[in-house]
């Protein structure tokens, strides 16, 4: 790019703190970490009681992990200033809730980072803490909390749901506590051709009563518009729909038709060797 148009360096913009209402002051780099001063772009100087202009009284730090740019995670050291006004005596302070929520540890950046690195390029836990330069534990429950916000709190994420298939998955691979969740997606664009199915929730557990809850949960309108809801050969699964949804059409999924098939030929295969070789092992089967 030798005839480009260069501007003049702006961190502010390429840590695209600008999008947090901040600017950057100051920068501290090791060989471990990179750390940015901040204040709020826009000063705030006006009483919220009366109204009158006032001046800062001072500052207080905030500390935010921030999206990594390159090799080492970013920190922000944000500067709050204080005010107190001469007028009425109220006291406050500048607000960033664009920057990050309150009390929370990642800012609105590095939680988008956070949840792009797991959701869209697979990135563990451990390597999302790794790249943002926080314990384990504050990472997961950070993640935790904004895919709640973001999909589990949507009012809208029911919309259009007409199919939804229902599975058990093991998640716990170890000797305590109840080792299945209850897998419930959204088939409608699959029957409909128009994209991927999409998750709607995980239940704790695998019975009857922990899908019947939660379709019982769902508004009347809902359930009413549930035509199909395809599931394995679990009788629970079955029950609980034909109890909360009698409208709906309790079909077997796909790959359980097939392995229930595919189960019964391999039970016929043997009963037939076993009448005409004596034996059902699979050497040498004619069968």
């Amino acid at each position: 790019m030798p005839n480009a148009t260069f501007d003049s360096p702006d961190l502010t913009t390429f840590t695209r703190l600008e999008e947090l209402g901040l600017v950057v002051v100051g920068q501290r780099l090791t060989a471990h970490r990179a750390v940015l001063e901040c204040r709020v772009a826009e000063e705030d100087p006006w009483c919220r009681a009366c109204g009158a202009l006032s001046t800062s009284r001072g500052s207080i730090s905030r500390t935010l992990a921030h999206e990594p740019f390159g090799h080492r995670p970013t920190t922000l050291l944000v500067r709050i200033r204080r005010y107190r006004c001469d007028h009425c005596g109220y006291r406050w302070r500048e607000d960033i809730t664009a920057a990050a929520a309150e009390r929370a540890k990642l800012s609105r950046g590095g939680m988008r980072w956070a949840l792009e690195a797991l959701v869209i390029d697979h990135l563990s836990i451990a390597r999302v803490a790794a790249g943002l330069g926080v314990a384990w534990h504050t990472a997961n429950d950070a993640v935790l909390a904004e895919g709640k916000r973001l999909l589990i709190d949507d009012p809208a994420r029911f919309d259009g749901v007409r199919v939804i298939g229902v599975d058990e998955h093991v998640w716990r691979h170890t000797r305590r506590g109840d080792k299945y969740v209850t897998v419930i997606i959204d088939l409608t664009p699959i029957r409909d051709k128009t994209g991927p199915a999409r998750l709607l929730d995980m239940l704790e557990g695998r019975s009857k009563a922990a899908f019947k809850a939660w379709l019982e949960a769902r508004p009347e309108a809902w359930k009413d518009r549930i035509e199909v809801v395809a599931m394995d050969g679990f009788s629970g699964f079955k029950t609980a729909t034909s109890e909360a949804l009698p409208g709906a059409v309790a079909v077997m999924d796909p790959f359980h038709v097939v392995r229930l098939a595919g189960d019964a030929l391999d039970d016929c295969r043997r009963r037939i060797q076993q009448q005409l070789h004596k034996r059902r092992g699979r050497k040498d089967d004619p069968l």
